[in-house]
């Protein structure tokens, strides 16, 4: 963060503790805990009737026919964001996220009390994404039409539009779905290796299963559901596909995975961004990793891809050939459409790396000079820090955190008065006038949602800021694992 960003931060925080009689240290272990609780909130289906395992009192059981169109159990599984899609894509890299989480901060998620819930959050998206593989090449990509929900504004409980479901098979490919959810699966094997072996084993084997059909089927999956291209419209299926691989080679330690990334047709190059449609910095950073620990060669191929990793790494920490914008405060910049996705993915991946050049004894070589362990993370702590209050505008951008936080989120649930204190139905259209307009706050708070300031730092703390104040899974996946290391 540069001077600016600090000193605002500084200040903020004092006022803050004079105003709401608040310490000035960052609760990292408070953000964990509730970045987890999040996903309690968007849950879809039939919600546990015991207090432990559904710990946001205010949701209610949600979608309970889903599937029933195709004459198949598909309820459970997340809401995506603040509408009520279901929408595989993004779901499987929140999955997939997560799981990297537990798979590399495990044991400071288990310091803080919070592996098991970890491993509840990503069993609710596997157990949903299980379901939704009947067969081995047959997979269930959507649940809802874009334009008849985005024309409602429901609470999940009361929802009146069509539940269609949508799938890829054989006949019409999804390389891009098939191989995200294999890559979920195969990374939550991982996860759940040492407490459930038993459903470690089930998960890899999906994975297998749809790795085998994404590279048999080649084709784009919104090619094959047009509706999917609305809203998370894929840009190739490469990305994925190497991406898979490199999680079940992890998974697996078969060769032919590997096999599979070494012969890439695209390796993508240095990347700008690492999200949920642009995989690669990912795919690079797992085998960066193999080379580090002398597992591939540090030469042709794998020294390429291990480069395009750095080289990533060394803009984020505004060390490289070319720099990530940062907004005046210090925020990385890197697109004006829920921004911190991309800030969330970026500190996940420099801290993970820290930690493995840690391990080596390591440092980053970049183009501006050399960059050890302790630098990356210093870099990711400001990112965090100004996330969760420490920027120019003294607000924590995580609902729930702090003393000043946004009010107002793009979110449906959170913006009607919970169903368990007035059960009358809130019609599609009548609710605006009701809920939408309103210019109160959100009846409902969201704990651990995570929101994003514009490229100002300013932030417009008003419903209608879909582009700034909608929440989404895959902003948290990856914040789980930053939390948990500073936590």
């Amino acid at each position: 963060m540069n001077r600016t960003g600090r000193v605002f931060g500084l200040v903020g925080c004092l006022l803050l503790a004079m105003l709401h009689g608040i310490a000035c240290q960052v609760d990292y272990h408070a953000a964990l805990t509730k970045s987890l609780l999040y996903f309690e909130g968007q849950r879809s289906g039939k919600l546990p009737d015991n207090n432990k395992l559904q710990r946001v009192q205010w949701r209610g059981d949600s979608a309970l026919k889903d599937g029933s169109d195709a004459g198949i159990d598909l309820v459970g599984g997340y809401y995506d964001a603040g509408d009520n899609l279901k929408l595989g894509f993004p779901m499987a890299f929140t999955i997939t996220m997560l799981s990297w989480s537990q798979i590399e901060m495990g044991s400071q998620l288990k310091a803080k009390q919070e592996l098991t819930n970890v491993l509840h959050a990503i069993k609710w998206g596997t157990d949903y994404l299980i379901k939704a593989h009947p067969k081995p090449e047959v997979l269930y990509a959507q649940i809802g039409e874009p334009d008849s929900d985005h024309g409602c504004w429901q609470r999940p409980e009361d929802m009146a539009t069509p539940r269609t479901a949508f799938k890829i098979d054989d006949q019409h490919p999804g390389s891009d779905l098939a191989a995200e959810t294999a890559a979920a699966f195969a990374a939550a094997s991982i996860a759940f290796k040492n407490s459930d072996h038993q459903y470690s084993f089930k998960l890899l084997t999906h994975a297998k299963q749809l790795f085998d059909f994404a590279c048999n089927h080649p084709g784009l999956y919104q090619d094959s559901i047009p509706s999917a291209g609305k809203v998370y419209a894929s840009s190739g299926y490469h990305d994925e596909l190497m991406w898979a691989a490199a999680w079940l080679h992890r998974a697996t330690n078969e060769k032919r995975y590997l096999d599979h990334v070494e012969q890439a047709e695209d390796g993508g190059g240095t990347r700008s961004k690492f999200s949920w449609d642009d995989k690669y910095v990912g795919a690079q950073i797992l085998i960066a990793r193999l080379v580090l620990e002398g597992k591939v060669e540090n030469g042709g191929k794998w020294a390429e891809y291990k480069s395009h990793a750095e080289e990533f790494i060394c803009s984020c920490i505004q060390k490289g050939n070319t720099k990530v914008r940062q907004t005046p405060g210090g925020l990385l910049w890197f697109s004006p459409w829920d921004n911190i996705q991309y800030v969330a993915t970026a500190t996940f991946t420099t801290i993970v790396y820290s930690n493995y050049l840690a391990t080596k004894y390591a440092s980053l070589n970049c183009a501006a000079g050399n960059a050890n362990p302790s630098d990356l993370i210093a870099f990711v702590k400001s990112q965090v820090d100004y996330i969760l209050g420490s920027n120019p505008k003294n607000m924590s951008y995580m609902i729930g955190y702090g003393g000043n936080y946004p009010q107002r989120i793009h979110h449906r649930g959170a913006s009607i008065i919970s169903i368990k204190k007035d059960s009358t139905p809130v019609t599609c259209k009548g609710v605006y006038a009701d809920w939408f307009n309103r210019k109160a706050v959100n009846p409902n708070v969201l704990d651990g949602a995570v929101v994003s300031p514009n490229e100002s730092d300013g932030f417009s703390d008003d419903r209608s800021n879909f582009q700034f104040g909608e929440p989404t899974t895959y902003n948290n996946g990856p914040l789980v694992g930053v939390l948990a290391h500073f936590a």
